[in-house]
């Protein structure tokens, strides 16, 4: 895994709301600032994988793991 980024550093509840409402635009920017280009874009593009990825990354966030999908 590359260096954390600033989204890394938020407090839980800021990630829980910013995973919820914008999950595909900041952690599309997440994936893109660790250097996972295309990954971020797709990201970004098809709202979060079609939606399986935006739900992944809201139960990561809840059970408080350090896991992104695709990241």
């Amino acid at each position: 895994m590359a260096g954390r980024t600033e989204i890394d550093k938020l407090d839980w509840l800021i990630k829980l709301v910013l995973t919820i409402f914008l999950d595909p635009l900041v952690q599309g920017i997440n994936r893109i600032l660790r250097g996972k280009l295309i990954i971020g874009v797709l990201w970004i593009i098809t709202g979060g994988i079609f939606g399986i990825g935006w739900l992944i990354d809201i139960v990561t966030v809840l059970i408080n793991k350090d896991i992104t999908f695709l990241a």
